[in-house]
């Protein structure tokens, strides 16, 4: 075990021995290279299995970053461009007014999509055509192309059916066939996933609320319902309970994915860098990819946001204005992001949802930064 792999390891120890954490996973690529995989902690709390390096975990939207990755391996391969109109390749998608609007529109949140209807349950997710008729005929709550809200959940079907209509697979085949096979982590990055492997995924727990308190999630405040919708139905929220579910961890879902950590540091490594010979895109793609395209005023969260096509460029857990970072954060606490500069991946898994809390994923990057200085 090399310095900095021992200094990450004492930070997720100290976090499960402080009964803070469960389970933890945190792996960093350098230069192309794994130079930490560490674990600490319980997977599965009912039974006492432990955390592995191999242990999946569902890391709600951190999974969005492995999603705009396998449009930009598609559009490196020539199957479909940025500027592609959606409705080109996904016919339905024009309806109400919706018809301008772009792959390039998708990634950077400013289709006008970013809900879906109040009293939807988990159970809807489970039928991907008819999340897709849904979404194809729903009203935008703004002309495409014009702002920017974060589409929590809509993101993944409207991703997820471009790369269907493009290629005629499921964006889980794709994201296996083109990204995670070739890299050698075909088991431990996924959509949906397969029946034999959920078995093998920790099992998510809400954070206890301190005594005498009773737990009140908060994800930040919706924008007004438009006809009947919403940013996130109430009963979709990912709670463990949503994301302890075998039904919908088997079921394409893209705008959440499961994975392990050494899995997503390794994709964003080949994003930057050879790893194993095998690199996803090209330089000039990365830069591309990565520019900050959207920069401004959140329509549901109302707060100031930097987007690239599919990445946060908010340099989450770096130093304070990092223009060179990107990726993606998960709303349970878990965290990927690579930097430009340093040729850096970092990812952090768990299995206590902390909402909005992502000091253990901060406690790693600062750990590494002190080794890189």
């Amino acid at each position: 075990m090399n310095a900095l792999e021992s200094d990450v390891q004492a930070v997720l120890d100290q976090r499960v021995e402080s009964g803070t954490e469960r389970g933890l996973q945190a792996a960093v690529y350098r230069d192309g290279q794994l130079v930490v995989d560490a674990v600490a902690g319980i997977a599965d709390v009912t039974t006492g299995r432990p955390v592995t390096s191999d242990t999946p975990f569902f890391a709600t939207s951190t999974g969005k970053g492995v999603t705009a990755t396998v449009v930009h391996v598609l559009v490196e391969r020539g199957a479909l461009g940025y500027d592609t109109r959606i409705a080109d390749l996904w016919p339905e998608f024009a309806a109400n007014g919706k018809g301008t609007a772009t792959v390039a529109d998708a990634l950077t949140h400013r289709v006008g999509v970013p809900g879906l209807p109040v009293e939807l349950t988990p159970d809807a997710f489970l039928d991907w055509d008819a999340m897709c008729a849904l979404i194809a005929g729903a009203k935008p709550w703004w002309q495409p192309g014009t702002r920017t809200g974060y589409h929590a959940q809509t993101f993944g079907w409207i991703i997820g059916e471009i790369v269907r209509r493009a290629t005629g697979r499921r964006i889980s085949e794709v994201l296996r066939d083109e990204v995670a096979g070739p890299l050698g982590v075909a088991d431990e990055l996924f959509f949906g996933v397969p029946a034999e492997h959920v078995g093998r995924l920790a099992r998510l727990e809400e954070q206890p609320a301190p005594e005498g308190e009773v737990e009140e999630i908060s994800f930040g405040e919706p924008a007004d319902a438009h006809d009947g919708w919403v940013w996130a139905p109430p009963a979709c929220m990912p709670t463990a309970e949503y994301g302890n579910r075998a039904d919908i961890m088997r079921t394409d879902v893209p705008a959440g994915a499961t994975m392990t950590a050494r899995a997503v540091a390794r994709m964003y490594a080949a994003l930057m860098h050879d790893v194993d010979s095998v690199r996803l895109i090209s330089p000039a793609r990365l830069e591309a990819a990565t520019e900050v395209i959207v920069e401004g005023h959140d329509e549901i969260f109302g707060m100031p946001v930097r987007r690239a096509l599919g990445y946060a460029r908010d340099g989450l857990g770096v130093d304070e204005g990092s223009q060179t970072v990107f990726g993606m954060a998960g709303s349970g606490g878990c965290a990927a992001y690579a930097d430009l500069a340093t040729g850096v991946s970092i990812a952090l898994m768990k299995n206590v949802n902390t909402y909005g809390d992502f000091s253990v994923y901060d406690e790693v990057v600062r750990t590494v930064a002190k080794h890189l200085r």
